[in-house]
């Protein structure tokens, strides 16, 4: 089983690399392939909403967007790490996301999705939920832990004193398995669930 996870901090070694590292040893010791990506050092531009992918099948910006696409599609699970700014995500990240699951056309239903933020202090449960809504508008499940994936620190390497938070990353990793073990089980018993045709309304006609 594999999962991608995306570090969305522009610091490479910084505490979102603490937090996922945590997780890795997990994704280790479950037998999962873990493969992380750093996304927040990246020359990455928004959405421009041209709509061309729907026509080519990738987006029409040729970066990291496009060579994750068929990474993200092999996997099982994604897990998605972001410092906060300003009580959200980091730029980049977004940007990369937005244009990561609006331009692959692939169903992603039953991938297991997870969000995990690093703070000083505040602003972590509404990054927290501002990273979730990628997987509800997907129709993937979203992995929990014992409290909001949240670790704190500010100077790098501080998180690693946060044991509270770390211990919240290992149960969320642990979880995380669990339940992409699961789907697979789903899957090959019972396959997805079935999909109605899509009824698009617009609130202005």
């Amino acid at each position: 089983m594999k999962v991608l996870m995306l570090n969305g901090s522009p610091r490479k070694n910084g505490n979102t690399a603490v937090a996922l590292g945590e997780m890795e040893k997990v994704f280790a010791r479950e037998g999962i392939q873990a493969q992380t990506v750093q996304v927040g050092n990246q020359p990455i531009r928004g959405c421009i909403a041209c709509n061309s992918c729907a026509k080519t099948g990738k987006c029409a910006f040729d970066d990291l967007v496009n060579e994750l696409a068929p990474v993200f599609e092999q996997s099982d699970g994604l897990v998605i790490a972001s410092p906060v700014y300003y009580g959200s995500a980091n730029a980049t990240l977004i940007a990369l996301l937005d244009r990561l699951f609006y331009s692959t056309g692939f169903d992603k239903t039953m991938k297991v999705g997870a969000s995990v933020v690093i703070a000083r202090r505040g602003g972590l449960t509404a990054t927290f939920d501002e990273l979730n809504k990628y997987f509800t508008i997907s129709g993937m499940p979203v992995a929990s832990s014992q409290y909001w994936n949240g670790v704190h620190g500010l100077a790098p390497g501080e998180a690693a004193q946060d044991a509270e938070g770390l211990q919240t990353m290992r149960t969320l990793a642990r979880n995380m398995a669990f339940l992409m073990k699961s789907v697979a089980l789903g899957k090959e018993r019972y396959g997805l669930p079935e999909k109605e045709d899509f009824q698009r309304t617009n609130f202005i006609r």
